[in-house]
């Protein structure tokens, strides 16, 4: 929805409307926008490798969807509310053994070779299943893909696989690459990583460091009424007030996923020309969890967790740190994934007195400054909220007499710290709820997983029932069953918290009113923009 004043309550009733609808409010009907143009939009980081095949992560999407492409994209109506793309149709099997999809005919890569299910077997065997950091989960009981024809590839399992995961995954973890650039070839440094060949609207023109991404309309795209755009500019932007003032000065168009900051809202609302788009993002929800080394012996103590969960007031950290544009949290599923969602979980109100008396009865007294024992506690460094929680934690910590010292990296030292290296007591992590729990959030607590995998479980903890529970869901072919068993996922997970879920966020965009039909899917500022189109 466009917010011309936006404010916590017309942000929180904005998503609840697109939850109880599925109809659109209407922009600008694709077919009847005008084509060419120049798009120019805020970017703030360089990925290094730009695959989605390969990483599947929001920073890779935002720049590579306009050029590689899913075998189904999110959508906001449709059958399993997904829009077809590289596959025109999918259908599982009764035993949940195998699942076919029926793949577009008359697709070309962008340097003229035929698109065919010998791409998608190559992708989902060579790529996903042993390289992507989402894929690896979703396809590791892949076996084979059988490609009995150019237009058709039937995946097959070595135990059942919930045909429910697979639609709710494709999006994010079905990026198809072309087979002949990458065959024989070393995957994870293959030049194609950051000159991308795709089947998209867009293809890949240049990368400058530091200046821009540029993407230049595809002319031979299988949708002939798409792109409407000739060209999408993404410029290097790392500073969020940077990005309001170029807003503002007319320098570029658009800017996604929060680069203006919240503060800066209500202001630039009211700027003419200017609109606040609260909706795209529905399919992105991001997570602020409190990540626990289980290691350290206090916190293996379920009373001291406990008490670090009374101790944070979700209330505060909502309306100050996220000045409103966000929701308390309850457990690992979020409130607006309503098909998995559990609202009866155990839940830790705001109250330091029982968190200091839950910390007596574990037995660690104060000693005569007051201090219980020191952790060691990393913020994430990706967005000013994980940062500036950090900071409230640090307090909330002290208030129960707990010393948190506070460490600061950049990305690639805190991934390293938290995730190799396990160099951490608490961290603070901005996980993404994927819409399916087994995409992204099982991950962040069931117990095996090595070490160097970003946003999983490194805090060394284990819970056999809830591994079992994890385990049955994986391979449970019927919705209402498996559904059940997230709901019960949830109960656990918030009982014996081995980690703690804060609050629940999706970003906000800012466009300048020349741009049509902005956010007209639930990832659209990740989707590939083919019918996003400039007023002539």
């Amino acid at each position: 929805m466009l917010i011309a004043n936006p404010t916590r309550r017309s942000f929180l009733q904005a998503g609840a409307a697109l939850l109880a609808s599925t109809a659109l409010p209407a922009i600008a009907l694709a077919e009847s926008a005008p084509a060419g143009g120049r798009l120019v939009v805020a970017a703030d980081s360089e990925p290094k490798n730009l695959n989605p095949a390969i990483v599947a992560s929001n920073g890779v999407f935002f720049v590579a969807s306009k050029v590689i492409e899913p075998l189904a994209e999110a959508a906001f109506t449709g059958e399993d509310g997904l829009s077809p793309r590289l596959a025109t149709s999918w259908e599982g099997s009764d035993d949940g053994l195998s699942v076919t999809f029926r793949l577009r005919e008359g697709v070309t890569w962008h340097d003229g070779t035929p698109f065919t299910s010998a791409d998608v077997a190559f992708s989902a065997l060579e790529v996903w299943k042993p390289l992507q950091n989402l894929g690896r989960i979703v396809f590791a009981r892949l076996e084979t893909v059988e490609t009995p024809d150019a237009a058709t590839a039937v995946f097959r399992f070595s135990k059942p696989t919930p045909l429910q995961l697979i639609r709710n995954a494709l999006p994010v973890v079905s990026s198809v690459i072309p087979k002949h650039l990458y065959e024989g070839t070393d995957i994870a440094t293959n030049p194609a990583n950051t000159q991308l060949v795709g089947t998209g609207p867009f293809r890949f023109a240049e990368y400058r460091p530091g200046e821009y991404y540029r993407l230049t309309r595809n002319e031979a795209y299988w949708d002939k009424d798409q792109p409407k755009l000739d060209e999408i500019i993404f410029r290097v932007l790392p500073d969020r007030a940077g990005a309001g003032a170029a807003l503002e000065a007319e320098e570029i168009q658009l800017a996604a996923f929060s680069a203006v900051p919240l503060a800066d809202l209500d202001r630039i609302s009211k700027v003419p020309g200017l609109a606040v788009v609260t909706r795209g993002y529905e399919a992105l929800t991001y997570q602020l969890v409190v990540e626990i080394n289980h290691r350290r012996k206090e916190l293996a103590d379920l009373k001291v967790r406990q008490a670090i969960a009374h101790a944070i007031d979700k209330t505060f950290v909502v309306d100050t740190i996220f000045l409103g544009y966000a929701e308390a949290s309850t457990g690992p599923v979020p409130k607006n994934a309503p098909q998995f969602y559990e609202a009866d979980v155990p839940v830790y109100a705001f109250d330091v007195a029982k968190a200091n008396a839950l910390l007596d009865e574990a037995g660690y007294a104060k000693d005569a400054n007051g201090t219980r024992f020191t952790l060691k506690l990393r913020p994430a460094p990706y967005f000013n909220e994980t940062r500036q929680f950090g900071d409230y934690l640090r307090q909330a910590l002290a208030a129960i007499g707990i010393d948190a010292e506070l460490v600061n990296a950049d990305s690639a030292a805190h991934q390293k710290a938290v995730y190799t290296d396990h160099d951490f007591d608490l961290a603070v992590a901005p996980p993404v709820f994927r819409g399916d729990p087994a995409i992204s959030t099982t991950i962040l607590v069931q117990s095996g997983i090595p070490a160097g995998v970003g946003f999983s479980n490194q805090g060394g903890y284990a819970n056999a029932e809830l591994d079992a529970v994890i385990a049955k869901a994986a391979e449970t072919i019927d919705t209402a069953a498996r559904t059940a068993l997230y709901r019960q996922f949830q109960k656990l997970v918030a009982a014996d918290l081995p980690l703690i879920n804060v609050a629940e966020w999706g970003f906000i965009t800012v466009a300048r009113d020349s741009v049509l039909n902005v956010a007209s899917n639930p990832r659209w500022a990740v989707s590939n923009w083919a019918d996003t189109a400039l007023k002539t």
